[in-house]
This record gives C-alpha cells, sequence and structure tokens, in this order.
C-alpha cells in the first residue's frame, strides 16, 4: 500500500514537472522579407543591419512593416543585398545557403543572371532582397 501511494506520489509530482518545459518555437535560420527585381541601390553592395536604429528603420518600409516585429530589435538581425544597376531584367538576388556555427552565421549568396540566348526587356534594373536572420550572431557574407 505504502509502495503505490509513494509510485502514484511521484507519478504526480513528474507529471508537474513534464509541465513546465518551455514552449519554445522553432523559426528558420533566415526569412526572405523581400525580393524585389527592381527598386535597390545602383551600386553592389551587401549591408548587415545590427542596430536598433537600423532596423527601426526596417520597420518604417511600407513593404515589410507586417513582415516584422518590436521583439526583431533583440532577437534578429537584417541582411540588405543589393546587386547594383543591371541593363536588362531577369537579374535577381538571394541567399542561396545558410549555416550556423557556434560563432557565427554563414550566409552564401546566390546571384541570379538571364539565361544565355534569352530575351530580355532592354530596361535598368537594380535587384535587391532584405533577409532577417533569427539570430544576434556576427554574419559573415560570402
Amino acid at each position: 500500500m505504502k509502495k503505490s501511494i509513494l509510485f502514484l506520489l511521484t507519478l504526480i509530482l513528474a507529471s508537474c514537472g513534464a509541465s513546465s518545459v518551455k514552449n519554445t518555437e522553432n523559426k528558420p535560420l533566415f526569412e526572405i522579407l523581400t525580393q524585389q527585381n527592381d527598386g535597390g541601390a545602383n551600386i553592389r553592395f551587401f549591408e548587415i543591419l545590427t542596430e536598433p536604429n537600423e532596423i527601426k528603420m526596417l520597420q518604417n518600409d511600407a513593404k515589410l512593416k507586417n513582415k516584422t516585429s518590436v521583439n526583431d530589435i533583440h532577437n534578429s538581425n537584417f541582411i540588405v543585398l543589393n546587386m547594383g544597376e543591371k541593363e536588362t531584367a531577369g537579374y535577381k538576388i538571394g541567399i542561396d545557403n545558410a549555416v550556423e556555427t557556434d560563432k557565427n552565421i554563414i550566409i552564401t549568396v546566390k546571384e541570379t543572371t538571364p539565361k544565355s540566348g534569352a530575351v530580355e526587356s532592354q530596361v535598368l534594373s537594380n535587384p535587391y532582397c532584405i533577409v532577417k536572420v533569427n539570430s544576434k550572431k556576427p554574419i559573415i557574407i560570402k
């Protein structure tokens, strides 16, 4: 009788302890917030935004307003990828791969060019991409 009461008491205590396990969200390492064929800068550059004032600037952008949250300032970094001015349509920039190590995040950029022989509009374009990295670790861009 004492053993069964002790067993039930142990079972109840163990089940109470299990309910206190943290509920963690499994977010992807990165999210593409916007990827546009035009509207970026005239020069090719990559910029990592880590400071609160830089991130607030993104939060005020009409295209990104509903894709960022107040907590992103503390939990995320952002990357702006600009491909520069191109003489035709058909160019695109984005992320090929992202790897998290103990110390940092390694981002591999992917630039897509028009297929050889493809007929593209002869218009100036400025492809760009804005990426949210769900980590505050330092970022290395390849």
